[in-house]
C-alpha cells in the first residue's frame, strides 16, 4: 500500500471519530450551564474543562486503532472488526444523546454499560489484527468505564 493511501486512510478515519465527536458535542454542550451544572454529582467528578482534553486524545487513539486495522485487511478484509468499531461509535454517540439532550441518566447507565461490552468487543477483534490497534483503545474502556461510573452516580443521586 503506498504511502499516499495510507495516509489518506488515515485521515479518513481520523475524520470519521471527529465528525462524531463533533456531533456528541453538539448535543453535549447545551446542557452543560444548565440542566448538567443543576445536578448532583460524586465527589470524584473531574471538573469540566477535562473532559474535552480527554476525549480528543481518545478519539485520536480510536481512529488511529481503526487505522491500523484497515491498514492490515483493508475495508474487506477488516469489514468484521470495522462493523464492530463502528457499531460502538455510534453507541458512544447515542450515549451523549440520551443523557445530555434527552436527560436519561439511568437509561444512559444500560447504554453505557452495552458500550462498554462493545468496546471490549472491539478490542478483542483488533487485538486478533494489532496488538497496538488492540492497546490504544485500552484508555478508551477505562475512562468509558470511570464514565458508567459516573453515571450510575448521577443516576443515583438525582433520581
Amino acid at each position: 500500500m503506498s504511502a499516499v493511501r495510507q495516509l489518506t486512510g488515515l485521515v479518513v478515519f481520523v475524520a470519521i471519530c471527529f465528525a462524531v465527536a463533533g456531533i456528541a458535542t453538539a448535543f453535549t454542550t447545551p446542557a452543560i450551564p444548565s440542566w448538567y451544572a443543576g445536578l448532583r454529582k460524586p465527589s470524584w467528578t473531574p471538573p469540566n474543562w477535562v473532559f474535552g482534553p480527554v476525549w480528543s486524545f481518545l478519539y485520536l487513539a480510536m481512529a488511529v486503532a481503526a487505522w491500523l486495522v484497515w491498514r492490515e485487511l483493508g475495508l474487506s478484509g477488516g469489514a468484521v472488526p470495522l462493523t464492530i468499531f463502528g457499531i460502538q461509535l455510534a453507541l458512544n454517540l447515542a450515549w451523549c444523546v440520551i443523557f445530555f439532550s434527552l436527560h436519561l441518566p439511568g437509561p444512559a447507565f444500560v447504554e453505557i454499560v452495552v458500550l462498554l461490552l462493545a468496546i471490549a468487543a472491539t478490542i478483542a477483534a483488533f487485538w486478533q489484527v494489532s496488538a497496538a490497534a488492540g492497546v490504544l483503545l485500552l484508555p478508551y474502556i477505562a475512562w468509558v468505564g470511570y464514565a458508567a461510573a459516573l453515571n450510575f452516580g448521577v443516576w443515583r443521586m438525582n433520581a
